[in-house]
């Protein structure tokens, strides 16, 4: 049992690497109010945003549950509004926008390893790229340490087919893991730090959109379902649940969910599928015990809360403190369990938070390597006239116990500096489910008890020991990193613990379509004082790097250098990885350091592999010059500047006929009649670059709102068809189409080494004027043909293409380089 305690604190021990919390009284109160249920709901389904953030601020609000979300992926199959980032790095900002998502409505995150590896419109084919049994053990181990009451699914189980696979998969494994989790002879090695579980019921999150439209969601009979009243004012946050909700939402910035709060009645459905239907229907824990009854010896516990929340004084939280404390003592005094866990942890903030105690711990610099000293200034204040000390500080995660004994009196602030000894065996930060290679359905993480996370894990903090009226509270804070900006004022970023040296092979993507050699430009980055070692670049056989290998000496920490490798690929056509190793003192350094620093998360520092590919090509190109016109974001031109072209990224005001005039082709950003509003006065301008000769690209869009009447010069309607599985076989339909075979003929094989998906949006209608070029379909489908259309239009080329050249060229895949050049010779 005592295994259990322990792996169980370190579960929901959830710490705020930011900005500091400074509640008001208010907020407080409400804090308090929640001391006093014990009850708790998970919410499952596939993605970020898939979450109803609204019910999720009204269970953690309004019905004062714990309340926890557990998106099986981490959106890293979608696309980026904000920024370039795609793939891991977008799974990255997306993981962090639940984080602040969770923070704001009051819930807890979670994860399992199930990698988001694009659109799937099957279950069945989800979980075949899924590790089914995977998932399955995630969900369950997330279940058993977080104990709900009560399970709510977003998508319905019984409709595969009617929504995104991944969506309907989340449903259908829950209803399994929720036998399962009850089950003592399922995964006993979880039972070695929790126990079997069995939620009271499960419910499915109903929802107008299931029924196609609010219109047929009114006429439906309601009856059977729990109708929740969810349109609650909170007077003590000054908000209306729809307005946290609005805020959560808003976190979703990638994705571009910007939400605006409302006020008034409200309500959610929810129809019971497993467990016994609650008759009161605004009461989902009916016949739950949620008071402190349900804790043996929990009785009085609860009593004292409710005292504590009768006298409670807006004007002075503090008065509170000496009863929270004997209400402290007697949680610690309980079985170890559940309940004890986590209310353990919420009273010990309560108790900070009424009595103003502040306390911190922040290191000197933003980052440091293993086995380097740090200096970590801490503070401890007081703000109230409760009397207490500071016992000692514990520094983790060596244990270090150092002994302080000294009074915090009312406002008089204690602060020092630690001379901290990092270990030689700390880990690096970087999101624990990207250390190891995966596969494509699944992140590898060995470690169980990382399962579930929904942070990077990071082993630096400090433990502040605090008597009052003789009892000794733990609080522990993670150890940050702070500076003053002159316009932003305090800001706050996580401490990272990085390696000695980085590098980064600055083009991603080497496109060789001749046995030249190039010349390889590699970024070193020292993350110590005198860095110094030797760097050399590996390739596959066929492959030749000279020289072996270049020396390097990075006197200060932070400072970098560029050097550069000759290579020379082989005669034939050949796709392979290169990678970087830094050597220092006989140990090898083989990452890439990514800051992600967006306004709305915290500064994220990720590891990844240095590695680029590598790509010998039988590639020819027509025409030199390029105008592309940014969408939603995108690496597109850096392709093409790989593939030889001068590229210009125009902004919508740079697009007149005089510019235009100057380029062989106009190629469209994706979604960019999506985003460009301004697009709406440049249409027309386009068209005639295309009537007097020019060819003009246009990628996919979505089916949501576009910002002109007329996306292309002749009638063409944009579907949600696509095609998922990126090995469809593809069929020519006019292969003598001057886009199949000038200058490069296209065959089957430029299709081969595609990733992620094949295309996306196709139309499904189109003028008479516009020709298909290919075909392909998913599994059990009918052929889509609106993956690749060109049409005359005057004296030049329009041509469509839903087909994924923004996954594709950024990946080096050589047959979409070699498609993507026909399609700019169009008109050559």
């Amino acid at each position: 049992m005592q295994n259990k305690f322990i792996y169980f604190l370190l579960f929901c021990n959830t710490l705020c690497y930011a900005q500091p919390e400074k509640p008001t009284s208010a907020e407080i109160y409400h804090r308090l109010e929640k001391l006093n249920f014990l009850g708790s709901v998970l919410y499952i389904a596939a993605h970020p945003d898939d979450e109803n953030n609204e019910l999720i601020s009204y269970l953690a609000n309004d019905t004062k549950a714990r309340t926890g979300y557990l998106a099986l992926t981490r959106g890293d199959g979608g696309q980026n509004l904000i920024g370039l980032e795609l793939r891991e790095l977008l799974g990255v900002i997306r993981t962090q926008e639940l984080i602040e998502a969770r923070n704001i409505d009051g819930g807890e995150q979670f994860f399992s390893r199930a990698n988001d590896f694009g659109f799937s419109k099957m279950p069945d084919e989800t979980l075949q790229i899924w590790n089914k049994k995977e998932v399955l053990q995630d969900m369950v181990w997330v279940i058993r340490q977080f104990e709900p009451d009560v399970i709510i699914t977003r998508f319905d189980h019984r409709s595969p087919g009617s929504t995104h696979g991944h969506h309907t998969s989340s449903a259908m494994l829950t209803q399994e893991a929720y036998d399962l989790a009850a089950d003592k002879n399922y995964e006993p090695e979880q039972l070695k730090y929790n126990t079997i579980w069995q939620p009271k019921r499960v419910f499915f999150n109903v929802s107008w959109w299931f029924f196609g439209g609010k219109d047929k969601f009114d006429k439906v009979d309601k009856s059977k379902y729990i109708n929740l009243q969810t349109g609650t004012y909170f007077p003590l946050l000054g908000k209306s649940n729809q307005e946290i909700a609005a805020l959560s939402r808003s976190r979703h910035k990638s994705q571009g969910f910007g939400s605006t709060g409302e006020r008034g009645d409200d309500m959610e459905y929810l129809e019971l599928i497993k467990g016994d239907i609650p008759k009161d229907k605004q009461n989902l824990f009916e016949g739950i015990d949620t008071s402190w009854n349900r804790v043996k010896g929990g009785k009085a516990i609860g009593d004292a809360v409710t005292a504590v929340l009768k006298s409670y004084d807006f004007k002075n939280p503090a008065a509170s403190v000496p009863a929270l404390v004997k209400i402290y003592s007697q949680i610690n005094n309980l079985e170890n369990g559940y309940w004890k866990t986590q209310k353990l942890k919420e009273i010990r903030e309560l108790i900070a938070q009424c009595s103003g105690l502040y306390l911190e711990a922040v290191a000197e610099q933003q980052s440091a390597t293993p086995s380097s000293k740090l200096k970590v200034k801490w503070e401890a204040i007081n703000r109230s006239a409760i009397a207490m000390s500071l016992k000692s500080l514990t520094v983790q995660p060596e244990n270090a116990v150092i002994s302080q004994n000294l009074p915090l009196a009312n406002n008089i602030g204690q602060n020092n500096t630690l001379d901290v000894l990092l270990p030689k065996t700390l880990a690096f930060t970087s999101p624990y489910w990207l250390t190891e290679k995966g596969t494509a359905g699944m992140y590898t993480v060995n470690d169980l008890h990382k399962i579930g996370k929904a942070d990077i894990i990071r082993e630096m903090a400090v433990t502040f020991t605090v008597d009052i009226a003789g009892v000794q509270i733990p609080f522990e804070r993670m150890v940050s990193y702070k500076f003053n900006d002159p316009v932003a004022g305090e800001v706050y970023q996580p401490l990272d613990i990085i390696p000695a040296v980085t590098t980064r092979i600055l083009n991603k993507v080497q496109l060789f379509t001749t046995t030249k050699s190039q010349s390889i430009s590699i970024k070193i980055k020292a993350g110590k004082e005198n860095a110094k070692g030797s760097l050399r670049f590996e390739l596959p056989q066929g492959w030749k790097v000279t020289p072996a290998s270049i020396p390097f000496d990075l006197k200060n920490k932070g400072s970098e250098t560029i050097v550069s490798f000759e290579v020379t690929p082989p005669d034939a056509p050949s796709e392979v990885t290169g990678k970087s190793i830094a050597n220092i003192d006989g140990e090898d350094f083989d990452r890439e350091q990514t800051i992600i620093n967006y306004p709305h998360i915290d500064a994220q520092n990720v590891l990844l592999p240095s590695t680029a590919k590598f790509t010998r090509a039988d590639l020819k190109t027509k025409g030199e010059n390029i105008a592309y016109v940014m969408g939603a974001g995108d690496n597109i031109p850096e392709s093409l500047r790989q593939m030889g072209y001068n590229v210009s990224v125009l902004k919508t005001t740079d697009i007149s006929a005089e510019s235009l005039a100057n380029y062989d082709a106009v190629i469209m950003g994706i979604r960019a009649y999506n985003v460009l509003e301004d697009l709406a006065f440049k249409q027309q301008v386009l068209f005639n670059y295309v009537n007097n000769g020019g060819t003009m690209i246009v990628q996919y869009n979505t089916t949501g709102a576009l910002t002109v009447k007329d996306v292309a010069p002749y009638p063409l309607r944009i579907s949600r068809e696509r095609v998922t599985e990126e090995d469809a076989k593809i069929t020519f339909l006019d292969a003598t189409n001057r886009l199949l075979n000038y200058p490069n003929k296209i065959t089957a094989n430029d299709f081969k080494g595609w990733v992620q998906e094949q295309g996306l949006y196709y139309p499904d209608e189109w003028g008479k004027e516009f020709v298909p070029v290919l075909s392909s379909h998913d599994k059990g489908e009918d052929d889509k043909k609106g993956g690749l259309l060109i049409a005359k239009y005057g004296k030049g080329y329009y041509i469509y293409t839903g087909l994924s050249f923004f996954r594709e060229l950024p990946e080096g895949v050589s047959g979409a380089y070699r498609l993507m050049a026909n399609m700019i010779a169009a008109g050559q």
